[in-house]
């Protein structure tokens, strides 16, 4: 603690950013929300997603911090990863949340500094929204390295925040409306009891043991299967379900072999150590029943799992499992949540998880335009042509003034610069 102590920096440490100007509002009120998202803070630097961009996020946060003109700072999911962790790793190395939590903390220091500095002088209300790499981190592990921090919740592993004097928003991660990521508490409950991770969580901690490996080979071949030759809507679904999984699997192959038991869990009710096989749809006959180890019976659960997790307009099971790889599905849900939604008074927006910056207008249910924005993300390589990194949303809300508009700006830091990649305004 004495060497940290010794270390911590000054504001004149802060050289702050050339560009553009993100927090000036024209007038000096601090009325200004800031949202920043995805920024995936591993326990070890050595897998962690952020790395090389974590210096400009705490000269962004020290930014934030002095800004005369923010009053909420919103980080809308995936703070912690406890996903990203590849799947020979014990994530907990044999002890507890609280401990991974203090890892983090520790292997990200400075960033938790300045979010402590931004909580401690109570100028700035800092808000955090759970995402699917941290759904199953407690608010108690959360108020553990961030005491004092605001928490939005309103189902295990989510949370929508809509500020006390801006109902016309809403900032979620997204991830309720993924069939891969949203929460499950119903398909392992007799294999571990209490857990509530979905499929996702395991895809990831194989992709994470692709990165490391850099595997180009897959050290196996997936068993074949084919559709059921007594079909009903649970075994089409079932075949849909395995097919999912054998284009992830060719996408991102692993060296080991499928029946290897590689993937430690130890986390979110989980005590075993299991296999591909374990994971992947299976036949014991051409043409056969489609059975599952872990998941069972996950094509016919996502009705009342969207019950449990608060989806008020339901998603079709084929178009939630046909969908769970699409960012513009996740984008849609914007619009079929919320826009068109005729319970939902809603204009604006915003989501994270899909790590694609984005704003997009369009008109809700009565006809009056509505703004979607996408918070993207910080870690350092976003694969694509149009995917930044380094990315967050501004809003800055209207005043009294009938004329008086709402902006919400999107940026991205390239380069020690900020740049303004979108814009869009409306009046609610």
């Amino acid at each position: 603690m004495g060497l940290f102590t010794s270390c911590e920096k000054s504001g004149s440490d802060y050289q702050g950013f050339s560009g553009e100007d993100a927090f000036s509002n024209g007038s000096g009120e601090r009325n200004m929300i800031v949202v920043i998202s995805d920024i995936h803070l591993g326990a070890d630097i050595r897998y962690a997603e952020c790395s090389d961009n974590l210096a400009a996020l705490e000269e962004l946060l020290y930014q934030i911090r002095v800004a005369p003109t923010i009053k909420e700072l919103v980080i809308a999911g995936d703070m912690i990863d406890e996903w990203f962790v590849p799947a020979t790793v014990n994530t907990y190395q044999g002890k507890d949340q609280s401990d991974f939590v203090t890892r983090v903390k520790a292997t990200n220091y400075d960033v938790f500094k300045v979010l402590n500095d931004i909580i401690q002088d109570d100028k700035i209300t800092v808000t955090y929204v759970p995402g699917n790499h941290d759904l199953g981190i407690t608010a108690e592990n959360v108020n553990l390295i961030l005491p004092g921090i605001n928490q939005a919740r309103d189902a295990r592993g989510l949370g929508t925040y809509t500020p006390a004097d801006m109902p016309a928003l809403a900032i979620e991660h997204g991830h309720r409306y993924n069939f891969a990521c949203a929460p499950d508490p119903i398909s392992n409950k007799d294999i571990a009891p209490g857990s509530f991770l979905p499929t996702g969580y395991f895809f990831t901690r194989i992709a994470t043991l692709h990165v490391i490996q850099n595997c180009i080979v897959a050290g196996d071949t997936l068993a074949v299967v084919t559709p059921n030759t007594s079909p009903d809507e649970s075994q089409d679904l079932a075949f849909e379900y395995w097919a999912s999984w054998k284009g992830l699997m060719d996408m991102f192959p692993i060296e080991n072999k499928f029946d290897d038991t590689i993937i430690i869990t130890h986390i979110n009710g989980f005590t075993e150590t299991y296999s591909v096989n374990d994971i992947m749809p299976y036949q014991l006959t051409p043409g056969g029943f489609i059975d599952m180890k872990l998941f069972k019976n996950v094509q016919d659960t996502w009705g009342a799992r969207q019950d449990s997790n608060n989806v008020a307009v339901h998603i079709p099971t084929a178009l939630a499992i046909a969908s769970q790889v699409s960012n513009d599905s996740t984008d849609n849900q914007a619009r079929v949540q919320y826009f068109m939604n005729p319970n939902s008074n809603v204009r604006i927006v915003v989501f994270g998880h899909t790590h694609h910056a984005e704003i997009i207008p369009s008109s809700n249910h009565n006809g009056l335009k509505t703004i979607y924005a996408n918070s993207g993300t910080w870690i350092d390589r976003n694969p694509g042509a149009d995917m930044t990194t380094m990315d967050f949303i501004v809003i800055t809300p209207q005043n009294s003034d009938a004329s008086s508009q709402t902006y919400v700006k999107l940026y991205n830091i390239e380069n020690n610069a900020i740049k303004k990649l979108a814009a869009d305004s409306l009046h609610y």
